[in-house]
């Protein structure tokens, strides 16, 4: 869930540097007559989180989730980042994936942060299996179990952006979910961007065996050519890219893969 105190310390954070809402923008003092977009109040502010000597470190992690749940905009995201990979980084790694976790599994859109799992931390190797993990991986057991609604949320969301994750990192929670019929949306999603985007990572003979173990409509877009393109023993789409192509005249002309 969202932080309702993190959100109303933001607000008075922003109040005290004279930016406040006003209907649906914001205004700074300094310039009263113009009113700003969030995306504006998130360039201008969410770095400054950063350098405020009046917070430690938690304190300025638990401030700019606060600026995320205000503002909802991803560049909030981004900021915090480049404050984890900074001079003055890492940040606090428990209040870091808490904040994430928590609103991975809150009753309202995540876009922004399951952009943020997929461009900044999934896509580069050296933090994508310890961001899996967090938001993932060590609660996969849990998520098996009869799961609260929130945590499935977070299993969905995070399954479906887990594309650029390393095969090894993710391979078990892969397997796990392909054991729970209401993570299969998910996971055939994760399983198709793990194939189709640049950074993706699987192994055909795996991934072609948890595909089979996915209960979906037999018309899901994309399903009969995925499981063509790895009967193949394609890895990636980009390093093979007529592949693709071949399995979608395949699965229009009802070819089965061999």
């Amino acid at each position: 869930m969202m932080d309702g105190q993190a959100m109303e310390d933001a607000r008075r954070w922003l109040a005290d540097r004279g930016v406040r809402q006003v209907g649906d923008g914001w205004v700074d003092a300094e310039a009263p007559d113009q009113l700003l977009t969030a995306n504006e109040v998130a360039h201008s502010w969410s770095g400054e989180v950063f350098a405020d000597e009046c917070l430690d470190g938690a304190h300025q992690v638990r401030l700019a989730f606060g600026l995320l749940d205000l503002l909802d905009d991803s560049w909030v995201t981004c900021e915090i980042r480049f404050a984890d990979q900074g001079a003055g980084g890492p940040l606090p790694a428990d209040v870091l994936w808490d904040g994430y976790r928590r609103r991975l599994e809150a009753d309202r859109d995540a876009e922004a942060l399951t952009y943020s799992l997929w461009v900044d931390w999934f896509e580069d190797r050296s933090t994508a299996a310890r961001a899996f993990a967090e938001v993932l991986g060590d609660d996969i057991g849990r998520v098996l179990n009869d799961a609260p609604d929130a945590l499935l949320r977070r299993a969905r969301r995070v399954l479906a952006c887990s594309g650029p994750v390393p095969w090894p990192a993710k391979e078990a929670a892969y397997g796990s979910a392909a054991r729970l019929p209401a993570l299969h949306p998910a996971l055939f999603k994760g399983l198709l961007a793990s194939y189709h985007d640049v950074y993706g990572e699987l192994e055909p003979t795996t991934a072609l065996a948890l595909l089979a173990q996915l209960s979906l409509p037999a018309d899901t877009p994309h399903l009969a050519e995925l499981r063509s393109v790895l009967a193949a023993g394609h890895e990636n789409h980009h390093r093979s890219p007529g592949a693709w192509d071949n399995a979608l005249i395949e699965a229009v002309a009802g070819i089965e893969p061999t």
